[in-house]
């Protein structure tokens, strides 16, 4: 299947609309019950990855020279000129909206189970995908080292016995 520079074009521009509703969701509204509901199911995800898999197969018919990809002596400048071509661009640009969300997704949900605050986390994700990745880790082990009981510290759960 052959695919024209418009219908590329609308498929790169929808793909980037498609994933704002839940970004902005998540950051910022991510208590509201809508959000809850809508970020526990991988249908978005699974939607990009589908888009995604699309894009893969139609760039056989649609990129020259696409059996680079596999090639073990790739040169990074080789992986450039492939990604000058439109085509290529548009299926790694849907391979990274996909596991952004997929990562901001679980980044939210484990910070709706845990309590550990995820904004500039996801806000991270969406924007420079690995930087927010790593913020949630040390958000994470930083919030799990301070909310660590203090050793013979009386309890809130316990009636204070001197009382």
């Amino acid at each position: 299947m052959t695919i024209d520079d418009s219908l590329l074009e609308l498929i790169f521009s929808g793909a980037n609309l498609f994933v704002l509703p839940f970004w902005t969701l998540m950051v910022l509204v991510p208590n509201a019950k809508l959000t809850r509901t809508i970020m526990a199911s991988l249908w978005p995800v699974a939607a990009l990855a589908s888009l995604y898999l699309f894009l893969f197969v139609a760039s056989f018919g649609n990129v020259e020279g696409i059996e680079a990809f596999s090639d073990p002596n790739l040169k990074l400048a080789d992986l450039a000129n492939l990604f000058a071509i439109p085509f290529v661009t548009a299926t790694g640009w849907v391979h990274y909206l996909a596991f952004d969300l997929f990562v901001g997704r679980w980044i939210y949900l484990q910070g709706q189970e845990t309590g550990v605050f995820t904004r500039h986390s996801l806000a991270l994700t969406l924007f420079a995908g690995p930087m927010g990745l790593l913020s949630h880790l040390v958000t994470t082990a930083i919030w799990q080292r301070l909310a660590k009981p203090i050793p013979n510290a009386p309890s809130m759960d316990a009636p204070d016995a001197s009382a």
